[in-house]
């Protein structure tokens, strides 16, 4: 049976203080959607099923001349089923789906010009990406350091930034050589 990863994001997501659905979608936007994508459309059929299964609660709260909100706080088997899960060895050692990649890997059938474009425009983004990640690591190290996560968010975070610079060194190598460089 195929592991839906998303109901455990979304447990760990509420031991961070997150407890609307809009505070989760916010936390997930800033950080997990960098590795782990989450759509809107999944968090709250995944917390109504946490929610059936036990593990978290929900409570309606009433706000003045706004709707009311369901916050939703992980019960004790939500956190054992959380460590569970953690401490499970790995299902399989991910494999990136990217588009750039299968490209390159045809591109003999078109001219190199078209090829150097869109590894440039790759190049573009990727860099974009690193500038992201490092003003999210400055956040965290200005904002966050006291909170007990942020040493594991920033173990994640300089996943990113190596794996991003290492793509970027690629595609600078990559274009140098169907230039005719060496």
């Amino acid at each position: 049976m195929k592991t839906n990863h998303t109901r455990y994001a979304i447990l760990g997501i509420l031991t961070t203080g997150c407890r609307t659905g809009y505070q989760i979608k916010q936390l997930i936007d800033k950080s997990l959607n960098h590795f782990w994508k989450i759509s809107y459309g999944q968090i709250y059929p995944t917390l109504k099923q946490l929610v059936e299964e036990g593990l978290a609660t929900v409570q309606q709260t009433t706000q003045d001349g706004k709707p009311d909100t369901k916050e939703y706080f992980l019960t004790s088997k939500g956190e054992e089923e959380l460590r569970k899960w953690l401490s499970s060895p790995l299902e399989t050692i991910p494999v990136p789906r990217n588009e750039v990649l299968l490209k390159l890997f045809f591109s003999r059938h078109q001219h190199n010009d078209k090829t150097i474009e869109y590894l440039s425009h790759y190049q573009e983004v990727l860099n974009d990406r690193l500038y992201t990640y490092e003003e999210i690591e400055q956040t965290i190290r200005t904002h966050s350091l006291d909170n007990e996560d942020a040493q594991y968010w920033l173990f994640t975070l300089d996943y990113g930034k190596r794996v991003t610079t290492a793509e970027i060194e690629w595609c600078y190598d990559t274009i140098n050589k169907l230039e005719g460089g060496s």
